[in-house]
């Protein structure tokens, strides 16, 4: 079915505004990694508030394209950024880990570090200027978890949470971003070299194939419900016991 993207930009963007207003906000604000999410979200927030968005370029030990292309996005949207450069705090809190006890930590707790001080990063500037958090996880990454707890994934609204990365491409052209981010290869940017569909060994069509129609060869099915499995602690509120 034909997705009607100018009804759909409308009624995202008249969402996003009544969210705001409900928990008394003054705006909206994202981490601009250089991806086309982010640079979906991105254009979502300059629309519901032209004057109060801001986007927040965190490079930590990132490829320096990334940071080129997330101002690129910003300069195209002309929307308001900072840069925060986050290799001095990471630096220091892995000093202060590997310091506490000899150990040799693991390469995915590291690389989680990253999300997780760009999240503190966000909500610092959000609590400033009395800003919500924009996420930019899109529905095949909420499905199967791919997403790290506490980091990207913590956030306050998710306005393509609803969209599959199929359909993320396809609003990211009706919207005009520029075709280098639609065309660059998802990463999280948590290593170098990473990338999303290498890491997980499917592509986000397939994925989305399966997502939409239950059709998938039978190690897709069993990569996609085994993620599903092990992301339910991070898709949900801390439990607390019933005594």
């Amino acid at each position: 079915m034909r997705v009607n993207w100018e009804e759909k930009t409308e009624k995202l963007v008249n969402w996003l505004r009544e969210k705001t207003r409900e928990a008394n906000a003054s705006g909206l604000l994202v981490g601009l990694s250089g991806g086309v999410d982010s640079a979906v979200v991105a254009t979502l927030i300059k629309k519901a508030f032209p004057e109060k968005s801001l986007g927040i370029i965190m490079p930590c030990f990132s490829n320096p394209e990334d940071e080129e292309d997330a101002r690129m996005v910003a300069n195209h949207l002309n929307l308001k950024y900072i840069v925060v450069n986050l290799d001095e705090p990471y630096q220091a809190l892995v000093s202060s880990l590997k310091n506490a006890t000899p150990h040799e930590p693991e390469k995915l707790a590291l690389a989680n570090i990253k999300p997780r001080l760009r999240m503190t990063t966000l909500y610092y500037w959000a609590a400033n200027l009395n800003y919500l958090v924009a996420g930019t996880g899109n529905r095949t990454e909420l499905e199967i978890g791919y997403f790290t707890k506490w980091g990207d994934g913590g956030v306050d609204l998710l306005p393509i949470g609803n969209l599959t990365k199929t359909e993320v491409w396809e609003f990211a052209r009706y919207l005009g971003l520029p075709e280098k981010i639609i065309t660059k290869a998802p990463s999280a940017g948590l290593w170098e070299g990473q990338t999303d569909e290498g890491e997980m060994g499917f592509t986000y069509k397939d994925i989305d194939h399966y997502l939409l129609t239950g059709e998938g060869s039978a190690e897709l099915v069993d990569f996609v419900k085994r993620m599903q499995r092990k992301s339910q602690h991070k898709k949900r509120i801390p439990e607390v016991p019933m005594l």
